[in-house]
């Protein structure tokens, strides 16, 4: 292997790591802005009633995107396995 194939794996893995990751981390985000807002609205500072629903949040974008992600994940280990023997090989 050599070092282009090397950064285009790691360049690969990153890039679906982030697609994997962002719908999660974006509604984690969205809930945290908004429960924060309520808090500021209603002058309630106390860290652990932004906890519950930043968790429900991001359970159920996980229940909703979870087809997605595994179709994504799959693809994704389909093009790296199928490669493995090019790697091997150096081309």
């Amino acid at each position: 292997m050599d070092a282009q194939q090397a950064i285009d794996l790691t360049r690969e893995a990153m890039t679906t790591a982030l697609w994997l990751g962002a719908p999660l981390l974006l509604v984690a985000l969205l809930a945290a802005v908004g429960v924060g807002f309520l808090q500021a609205l209603f002058q309630m500072h106390d860290p652990t009633i932004s906890f519950v629903p930043k968790l429900v949040a991001t359970v159920v974008a996980v229940a909703l995107c979870l087809p997605w992600l595994i179709e994504r994940l799959v693809e994704y280990s389909q093009v790296l396995i199928t490669h493995i023997p090019q790697t091997l090989a150096g081309g």
